[in-house]
């Protein structure tokens, strides 16, 4: 088995819309997890996808585009370190 690309991504949502932009969000092909958060981002993502190239498209051309998503960070994981 091939090994996957790891990125996650922090979401701020339009204040009121939080749930309604993590369902969106599950829907996309790659995001593995999606969770609520306290602070300065609202939504936690995980995204798993065979290339880095299509980490990429997955935030450029779909999480950034769901509706009432303001702004996003992208935390790149390092290969080789961390993990289990």
């Amino acid at each position: 088995m091939n090994k996957l690309e790891l990125a996650y991504v922090l979401v701020k949502a339009k204040m009121g819309h939080e749930v309604d932009v993590m369902n969106d969000i599950l829907k996309i092909d790659g995001v593995k997890e999606v969770l609520g958060t306290f602070g300065q981002y609202d939504i936690f993502v995980k995204v798993q996808v065979p290339t880095r190239n299509a980490i990429e498209r997955v935030i450029t051309q779909k999480i950034r585009r769901v509706s009432n998503v303001m702004s996003t960070t992208t935390l790149s994981v390092i290969p080789g370190q961390g993990g289990k």
